[in-house]
């Protein structure tokens, strides 16, 4: 691995429940989202050569693996999770001889590299899509196809087979003329889902993912995979679910978690991982909750995956329309959320500790406070200390570990998100359930664009994306803010947040308390402070090793509050504090007056 000093947690020290304890159980994740991460050719989108690039930074920076948003060839309708080909390149990404060379790159730095799964759906030019559309054809039900709804002419308005919608707004079914019926898209309609109740998709799948692991990939980042198992009727019927105020019902009670996932996530792992090692499987858990499932899936005896993404944390400041009507977040919410997912692996599985990827705005702007450079450093550092120190793999967005904010878009012609585009039209312009100013408010705070704006490695015009001069503008605009906030300057300075994060990766990997300790939630009812333990039991309870972790997540002062006062009491070594976001000596005084700064977080070992 990238840090010298990681060390093999020893067989005392349970972490999912296998033995012996698997190799990422005091690793950090990194994810790379290609198009805005560097570019080499001057095209304006980033490419795997730049990647390659730029991976001395991630060496120095300390994560251990890097997860690959999908650079497969792709129409791009959904920025590559539309897939029309599982064994190119795609060519804006550069050539599987590039693909190689940042393989063998990373191997060579101690990084492994996990590549995006999506099989859940597929974009409508894949070579298999084309083929179901004739119904005749082998193909023929590798889709989900259904004919129009009985007395209404296929392809005319309310024809559709049922009401559900799209994730990405709209209808979820397509008309295809060519066959004369109408398949199903959760997402975009170029983004067909895959029918996994037929063995051929399944075998089909795992092949290729065996053809990519044989390459020398380390594993699999598996996007929506608890989507892929459908609740059907006795007779396959699909119903319909109540209409909502855009005039479409939601097709999440059909597709999500369904009764044969288990059946598939276990043939899976028979047909691809079993005999091989050191490998890595990550599942987006949409659907599942911080609970038994996400044990379940986890839980090494059932042999599915490794962890699951649970967002039940990250719905916690969406409004009565979703997330479109962001409102204040509760730091209690919060807490129990997250509690919520920790107390659910406690026994068996493992937890993914996230807080920013592709998907979600920036944090800092989202929880943290951007008011000014100051409190965004202190914010950004606050709530990284926060995640990072709880139990379970944390993943870093490309970013994240510098304080980047969220993108400050003020037009719609500035997004090129396709959910943000079509679920504005929807919204305001169809079913007119928001106006256009609450809208583009919606936008600026949980547009998905917040999270790709381009890397910001220096302060030229392009942030270092890009060079100056070239002709071609970036994909989408560079953050005005990368003048101030960019790796250049955060490498080179011991306060950044950057250094702050190489704290926090160098504690995961040489403390196995932080790596796999017990996690107990402190003061749950404290809406400034969020404090928790984390502990290693010893045969002797009175030698049992505990950190007191304690994190003021507001832009105002907070008393420490009482469990964490009472485990304190009132005496404090100022060598026992591990990591604080503050100089240790002001963290030490913070802890002996019980009253801790704006956004002060502190390790303390008890």
């Amino acid at each position: 691995m990238t840090s010298t000093q990681r060390i093999e947690l020893p067989d005392g020290v349970r972490t999912n429940g296998a033995d012996p304890n698997p190799w990422w159980a005091n690793s950090v994740v990194y994810q790379i989202y290609p198009r805005s991460f560097q570019d080499t050719n001057g095209d304006g989108i980033g490419d795997l050569k730049g990647i390659t690039s730029r991976l001395d930074y991630l060496a120095r920076l300390g994560v251990d693996v890097i997860w690959l948003s999908p650079v497969y060839k792709s129409p791009q309708d959904d920025n590559g999770y539309d897939i029309a080909d599982y064994r190119q390149i795609d060519p804006m990404f550069g050539t599987m001889d590039d693909m190689d060379e940042l393989l063998a790159t990373a191997h060579r730095l101690g990084m492994k590299v996990v590549m995006d799964l999506v099989v859940n759906h597929t974009s409508d030019e894949h070579p298999w899509f084309q083929a179901s559309r004739d119904a005749n054809d082998p193909h023929a039900d590798w889709y989900w196809w259904r004919p129009a709804k009985p007395g209404h002419e296929p392809g005319t308005p309310g024809a559709e087979p049922n009401h559900w919608g799209s994730y990405f707004g709209g209808s979820a079914w397509q008309y295809d003329a060519k066959r004369g019926e109408y398949y199903l898209h959760q997402f975009s309609k170029k983004q067909p889902d895959l029918n996994w109740e037929n063995p051929e998709v399944r075998h089909a799948v795992y092949d290729m993912m065996n053809w990519w692991m044989d390459r020398g990939i380390d594993g699999f980042r598996m996007d929506v995979i608890t989507l892929i198992s459908k609740h059907l009727g006795p007779n396959g019927e699909m119903e319909d679910g109540e209409i909502g105020p855009e005039g479409y019902s939601n097709v999440y009670w059909f597709c999500e978690d369904g009764p044969r996932l288990d059946e598939f996530l276990q043939e899976m792992h028979r047909e691809v991982f079993d005999g091989r090692e050191g490998y890595l499987t990550v599942g987006e858990g949409t659907g599942i909750d911080g609970g038994p499932r996400d044990e379940f899936i986890t839980d090494p005896r059932n042999r599915e995956l490794d962890m699951l993404f649970v967002f039940t944390h990250l719905d916690i400041d969406h409004g009565e329309g979703g997330k479109w009507t962001p409102k204040p977040m509760r730091l209690t919410d919060l807490k129990r959320t997250m509690a919520a997912q920790q107390n659910a692996v406690a026994s068996h599985g493992w937890a993914s500790i996230f807080l920013d990827n592709h998907d979600q705005p920036r944090v800092v702007s989202r929880w943290g406070d951007t008011s000014t450079d100051e409190l965004r450093v202190k914010s950004a550092k606050a709530l990284a200390l926060l995640a990072h120190l709880h139990r379970g793999t944390p993943y870093i967005y490309q970013g994240e570990e510098l304080g980047m904010t969220n993108a400050g878009f003020t037009r719609l012609d500035q997004y090129r998100d396709l959910e943000s585009i079509n679920m504005y039209h929807q919204r305001v312009d169809e079913a007119k359930v928001e106006s256009a100013e609450d809208m583009m408010a919606g936008l600026a705070a949980q547009s998905r664009d917040n999270a790709r704006t381009p890397m910001q490695w220096d302060s030229t015009p392009y942030a270092g994306f890009t060079a100056a001069d070239v002709p071609t503008q970036p994909w989408i605009e560079v953050n005005p803010n990368h003048t101030v906030i960019n790796a250049e300057a955060e490498v080179a300075d011991p306060d950044s947040v950057f250094a702050f994060y190489q704290r926090l990766i160098e504690l995961r990997h040489t403390n196995p308390i932080v790596a796999a300790g017990d996690w107990k939630l402190l003061d749950p009812d404290d809406e400034q402070v969020y404090d928790f333990l984390r502990s290693l039991p010893e045969e002797n309870p009175e030698e049992r090793r505990s950190l007191l972790v304690i994190v003021n997540c507001g832009s105002t002062s907070a008393h420490i509050p009482h469990d964490a006062a009472e485990l304190i009491h009132g005496a404090v070594d100022a060598s026992r504090i591990v990591l604080s976001t503050t100089d240790p000596d002001m963290a030490a005084a913070s802890l002996l007056l019980g009253k801790l700064s704006p956004w002060e977080g502190i390790v303390y070992q008890l």
